[in-house]
């Protein structure tokens, strides 16, 4: 099978499933858990044909007018991607802690910070080497490589934290976490494939389309599965994260402020004495003369 007839099947049908998994997504109404997923669904959905038709009609003969609308397309889809993304993981956070109020507060906190670091790095370490609209692809790599890293770091969190969080691998959250863990490591060993062997990168193509067609397949499975029931989480009153969760629930909280009233010391007390004994002996001494 030629190459690229294998590629035009591969992205027909990742089309198709960027459809199957928005139309899941929405009629089972889970974007009013995961909004900003919905988004990011949304977002392809609408994209990939569009940006398919474009493709398709700039490599006909004549068609290098449509250079700039794909350039721009493509770019503008991938950086609201990336952006779409960090809002993604702060809700799959979000959703994993939300059995315990104290903690999922305290990391929200953290995890904005994390973002804003991230951000900054980014926009920081960027080359700046190309001028002009080209610098738009050198951006849109940083924070698509932030985003990748904090998906990374939040599955290894879900994993690690599973049996304390009491997540069950069924819920949505975690499979949101582990399709997107995915695709990042295919971004990041893709990455690295290319640099040192350039001659792989049109056989990697396959492999790499491949593994995002599984992360999708396994999303619409998660959304097609009827969601375990959402129960109250029951944990024993001595368990490390329930006193984690009660720590992080008195942070930043001031409370009743209350006056407290140190007793005087004695020295004070007796001074006091004696000045009052010279004041009522001079008024003695005082009447007695005027008698």
């Amino acid at each position: 099978m030629p190459l690229n007839f294998a590629m035009s099947v591969l992205t027909g049908v990742e089309f198709l499933l960027w459809a199957t998994l928005a139309y899941l997504f929405w009629t089972r109404k889970l974007q009013r858990r995961f909004p900003a997923m919905g988004g990011y669904l949304a977002l392809h959905a609408a994209s990939s044909p569009v940006l398919f038709a474009i493709l398709f009609i700039q490599s006909r003969p004549g068609g290098d007018i449509f250079f700039p609308v794909y350039f721009f397309a493509y770019w503008g889809v991938y950086i609201a991607s990336a952006v779409l993304l960090f809002f993604v993981c702060m809700e799959v956070f979000r959703s994993a802690l939300s059995a315990f109020s104290g903690l999922m507060r305290f990391g929200i906190v953290i995890f904005r910070w994390a973002v804003l670091a991230s951000v900054i790095v980014t926009l920081s370490t960027v080359t700046y080497s190309h001028r002009g609209i080209l610098i738009i692809p050198d951006i849109a790599f940083g924070l698509m490589r932030s985003v990748s890293i904090l998906e990374l770091c939040l599955l290894g969190f879900l994993c690690l934290s599973m049996n304390a969080l009491r997540l069950p691998v069924r819920d949505l959250a975690f499979g949101i976490s582990l399709g997107f863990g995915l695709l990042s490591a295919n971004d990041l060993v893709g990455s690295i494939i290319v640099k040192l062997n350039s001659s792989f990168t049109e056989p990697f193509q396959v492999v790499y389309q491949s593994v995002v067609l599984a992360a999708l397949g396994m999303w619409v499975a998660y959304s097609a599965n009827p969601q375990p029931a959402r129960r109250p989480l029951v944990v024993p009153a001595n368990s490390t994260i329930y006193r984690w969760n009660e720590i992080a629930s008195a942070l930043g909280h001031t409370g009743t402020q209350v006056a407290v009233v140190q007793p005087a010391s004695s020295f004070f007390l007796t001074d006091v004495e004696k000045v009052v004994d010279k004041v009522l002996t001079r008024n003695l001494h005082e009447s007695e003369s005027r008698s």
